[in-house]
């Protein structure tokens, strides 16, 4: 009779190996079809759930002994699970991790095992806490990244500085007259010849100073720029009529008939 009851006790302990056995051949069956439906391979399914191949390789084919503990198997299954877009607590779930059909002398006889389940456990928990300080760090980057983006697109571009300048204005400036006494103070001062230019209609227009090519091109009609030079500046235009040159901030006047090539050339003013 004795050895009839330790022969019964032992018996709960079998079927609840047996029992993941199966469950996991199941349930790896069910999660292998699932992956092969969304044309994932195993490579990918390390991507997306960050467990070794080996383990997913495993629990699709039901190899228990290749797995670690009942509760590691569980997670694992619940991760592998969710990326495959199940729900990963209730399908995992149903794996039969409890102990407690197991007598006291099966538990006493398993306690190598036992001692194992902390240090697996503890190797699970850092798994964890890796995973989600790369999910923190991420956020914080995208975050990052998407302020960067923000202020950029409310700096304006150089283009559109250059659109906003008030052309307009400046042409209204260049024909006022500027003040006599400022004038001869700066050339008694010495300073630098200076012209500027305010195209009534487009025209070409080529500017040396001091002997150097400054500008040629075609100016558009409205346009108003400004030239310097320490010795002598020359302008020249196809179209003398439609450029009004103001000299020293002085009133600004037509270089000549529209229409016609006019060469003008000014040269500083020595000092007193």
């Amino acid at each position: 009779m004795k050895w009839l009851r330790k022969k019964n006790n032992n018996q709960p302990s079998i079927s609840l190996e047996q029992q993941r056995a199966e469950k996991l051949a199941e349930m790896g069956a069910q999660l292998w079809a699932l992956r092969q439906e969304q044309g994932l391979s195993l490579e990918q399914m390390v991507a997306l759930t960050r467990i070794p191949q080996r383990l997913l390789q495993a629990i699709e084919e039901g190899n228990l002994n290749d797995l670690p503990e009942p509760v590691y198997i569980q997670g694992l299954i619940r991760q592998f699970a969710d990326a495959l877009g199940l729900n990963g607590v209730e399908f995992s779930g149903t794996f039969p991790i409890s102990s407690a059909q197991v007598n006291p002398q099966g538990i006493e006889n398993n306690s190598p095992l036992n001692q194992l389940r902390p240090i697996h456990l503890y190797f699970l928990y850092i798994l964890l806490i890796v995973c989600s300080v790369n999910g923190l760090s991420q956020l914080l980057n995208n975050a990052v990244l998407q302020a960067s983006t923000s202020n950029n697109q409310n700096q304006p571009s150089p283009k559109q500085k250059s659109i906003v300048k008030p052309e307009i204005a400046q042409v209204k400036e260049s024909v006022e007259v500027q003040s006599v006494n400022d004038t001869l103070s700066a050339v008694q001062q010495g300073k630098a010849v200076q012209i500027g230019v305010t195209l009534k209609a487009s025209s070409w227009i080529r500017v040396v100073a001091d002997g150097k090519t400054e500008f040629e091109g075609t100016l558009p009609e409205g346009t108003h720029r400004i030239w310097k030079a320490q010795q002598q500046l020359t302008v020249k235009t196809d179209n003398a009529g439609g450029v009004l040159m103001s000299i020293n901030q002085e009133k600004a006047k037509e270089m000549g008939e529209p229409g016609k090539e006019e060469e003008v050339r000014i040269a500083a003013k020595p000092k007193f």
